[in-house]
């Protein structure tokens, strides 16, 4: 498959803070890619980047084929970009808001009616379409912002966190529309706080201090951990996973509900260093996978 997104080296410095640390991405045509990442790791300038919105400090990105940098009206031509905050007019109703985007993207006609009616069907928003933006629930007011961007038909579509704050229902309708807009033919780079919905990525990017720590489909990521990953119920929790963290060979402990996940070296004897407790090694959640990865990053 062609890559729709390639990175080489890409960095952004602000002063003394480097954002995004030397990216190396290749993203193909058809995929649905995610960048995970705490606060401050660099994914909405990671994006930016890549939309043509800011320029590297050093490096190259070309999306779609075209370079960001010397050829940002042509990347633009082919993108669609969600920011955090969309720019929906909170006083037109839903179908106004779209005919003022169609406007800025140059739709009429026949065109527009189609595509309007298309996208309104495929987000089930036809009943609400003379609703007021602003009194949308806030799932709602993704799907109005997605259908916005798919307006003018891009090639890849770039949405930097579209479900935070959102509830599970309108999430998991969220993901439904991508999973239909990727198997038409589009490519989708996702940025996302949420480690379920990393789980529904082909392939996911796990971002720390803006430097890549590990790229890898989910089920590669639970499974390729150097070390063990284990339940530990027990019950002075706080103690134990305070003992283990400063234990030599332990990667992490962390509580999950009434349990620790705790990573450990493969030759240490967890029963060992907790002694009375009920041990089970366990796969990984891939939140479990995140966590784990950073703390070997810290101490790297």
């Amino acid at each position: 498959m062609p890559a729709m997104v390639q990175t080489q080296a890409l960095t952004r410095r602000f002063d003394k803070l480097t954002a995004v640390d030397h990216l190396d991405l290749e993203i193909a045509k058809g995929e649905i890619f995610g960048l995970v990442g705490p606060d401050g790791a660099g994914k909405t300038t990671t994006l930016r980047l890549l939309c043509g919105l800011m320029d590297p400090s050093e490096g190259k990105a070309l999306v779609a084929g075209h370079d960001v940098s010397r050829e940002v009206d042509a990347v633009k031509d082919r993108i669609g970009y969600m920011a955090q905050r969309f720019g929906l007019y909170q006083d037109l109703t839903v179908a106004e808001n779209m005919e003022f985007y169609a406007d800025l993207f140059g739709i009429t006609g026949e065109e527009r009616d189609r595509l309007t009616a298309s996208l309104l069907k495929m987000t089930r928003m036809e009943p609400f379409k003379d609703r007021w933006a602003g009194r949308l629930s806030g799932g709602m007011k993704q799907k109005l912002a997605l259908m916005c961007t798919l307006l003018h038909k891009p090639e890849i579509l770039f949405l930097d966190e579209p479900t935070n704050g959102v509830d599970p229902v309108s999430r998991r309708d969220f993901w439904a529309i991508l999973y239909q807009l990727v198997k038409d033919g589009l490519t989708v780079f996702i940025t996302t706080a949420y480690l379920d919905e990393a789980e529904r990525c082909n392939r996911v990017g796990l971002l720390h201090q803006g430097k890549l720590i590990r790229l890898d489909t989910p089920q590669s990521l639970r499974s390729g951990m150097e070390e063990v990953c284990y339940e530990i119920a027990n019950g002075d929790r706080k103690g134990l996973r305070e003992t283990l963290r400063a234990a030599p060979g332990v990667l992490s402990a962390e509580p999950c509900g009434a349990t620790l996940h705790v990573f450990a070296g493969r030759s240490i004897d967890m029963k060992a260093l907790a002694p009375g407790a009920t041990v089970k090694p366990i796969e990984p959640s891939l939140e479990d996978v995140f966590i784990a990865l950073i703390r070997k990053a810290e101490r790297s």
